[in-house]
């Protein structure tokens, strides 16, 4: 008999061996709407098992690659900068071993977590942001740790001009007024993404990828927090995706599932199938 361990589909390489580590950070502690992204990553783990480790959009399998699933990380729920602090932790730990990490989320407040670790490491970094919302408020009802101001708090480390984002279509006018000023921002869809990736890719510049399940569109995914009305499709984010990949990517995460509100399970199942192609996209 073996010890039951849940790990995403076919990610069960041993810790030396992987390339991509795996950890989840159940956190929706800042959740301005609807919460239960907590839930996502152990959703995420459980349901993988629904699909095939092998994908036909890409030809590749995921018993033919080294991916380590280390888990859900115990976050506090009452103190958002001491869960960033030990999902941190944790992305440096990974990097620091010679590892990617692929966190899952969990709201997107997360994301600052491992964006820090990750720009530590490489401080030309880049991001490439797909969302439904501009997530660059200066603070959320006073509050400057918020789902809703994490790309304000990583262009605080960034700076002007390296972070890219795409899918949006929701925000304050103020922050379309400081993306302007600030940030490479394309709405509604991928238009300059390839231009972008191609350019990255040339100059070997590292990118750090994050994927807030809502930039799909709610008609097809709606277990997500703060589902917003029109979005792109599940192969139009594949392909985009899969266009990113040729970059040097080097950390990357996928949040905003709240699997609870999609009881049907198609959302989860969804997430599922989109780390399956991100994992196999991003490996080297």
């Amino acid at each position: 008999m073996k010890q039951n361990i849940e790990t995403f589909i076919g990610c069960d390489s041993g810790y030396e061996d992987a390339r991509i580590v795996l950890f989840g950070a159940p956190f929706d502690s800042t959740t301005s709407f609807r919460p239960g992204a907590r839930f996502g990553s152990s959703a995420i783990r459980h349901e993988s098992f629904g699909i095939e480790t092998y994908s036909p959009y890409q030809d590749r399998d995921l018993s033919d690659t080294k991916v380590f699933d280390c888990g859900d990380l115990e976050l506090c729920f009452g103190s958002a900068e001491s869960a960033l602090d030990d999902i941190e932790s944790k992305a440096a730990e990974i990097l620091g071993d010679g590892k990617l990490p692929f966190l899952i989320g969990g709201e997107h407040l997360v994301t600052l977590g491992a964006v820090r670790a990750v720009f530590a490491k490489y401080p030309e970094l880049h991001i490439i942001h797909f969302d439904a919302h501009t997530d660059l408020r200066d603070d959320y009802l006073g509050a400057k740790l918020s789902h809703a101001c994490v790309m304000r708090r990583c262009h605080e480390l960034l700076g002007d001009g390296r972070i890219h984002q795409f899918c949006i279509r929701s925000g304050e006018r103020a922050e379309f007024d400081f993306a302007k000023a600030h940030t490479d921002l394309h709405k509604f869809g991928f238009d300059g993404l390839a231009g972008l990736s191609e350019r990255l890719s040339r100059d070997n510049t590292p990118v750090y990828l994050t994927v807030d399940l809502d930039c799909l569109d709610p008609s097809g995914f709606c277990g997500t927090g703060t589902p917003e009305a029109g979005g792109v499709s599940f192969t139009e984010l594949l392909d985009a995706i899969l266009t990113v990949s040729k970059a040097n990517i080097v950390g990357v995460d996928i949040n905003e599932l709240a699997p609870m509100i999609d009881t049907s399970g198609a959302s989860t199942a969804a997430a599922c199938k989109i780390v399956r192609e991100m994992l196999l996209a991003i490996y080297k």
